[in-house]
């Protein structure tokens, strides 16, 4: 009997997270950033600190740091059984937003830690463009800038 691999679970894609999804499919990362001077990802409406809806979709450098994470050593979903074990993590972006991702290319001598450099690494997944990270390589340029 031949094994039938899974496909991940697709994004539901809306008017409010097309152009999210669009840019990573053209190679970048994008958060929403109010007039007040917020950023925030996922993508919403309005925004989620003073509920204006007076904001701009906006580049991030890809640059992140660690914040926290978690390795699976069992799949709670048949897409993800032969990847075991895998990184769960969240990250803030260097402009400031969080979002929960993958930690990738996880071959480096030295373990995760909190604060830890990244950098974006945009997968792709079936018809799926997925924002990963890696941990940034000693001595490569980043452009982490504060918020």
């Amino acid at each position: 009997m031949e094994h039938i691999k899974a496909a991940l679970p697709q994004p539901q894609i809306t008017s409010v997270n097309q152009t999210y999804w669009d840019s990573l499919k053209a190679g970048d990362l994008m958060f929403q950033q109010c007039a007040c001077g917020h950023r925030w990802l996922p993508a919403r409406t309005e925004c989620p600190s003073c509920l204006a809806r007076d904001w701009q979709w906006k580049k991030a450098t890809g640059d992140a740091r660690l914040v926290t994470w978690v390795v699976y050593h069992h799949a709670y979903h048949p897409s993800v059984a032969d990847r075991l074990p895998y990184t769960v993590a969240v990250v803030e972006l260097a402009e400031g937003p969080r979002l929960v991702t993958n930690i990738v290319e996880q071959d480096h001598p030295e373990p995760l830690r909190v604060d830890m450099p990244l950098a974006l690494r945009i997968e792709v997944e079936g018809d799926t463009s997925l924002p990963r990270f890696a941990v940034r390589p000693p001595g490569e340029a980043e452009t982490m800038a504060p918020h």
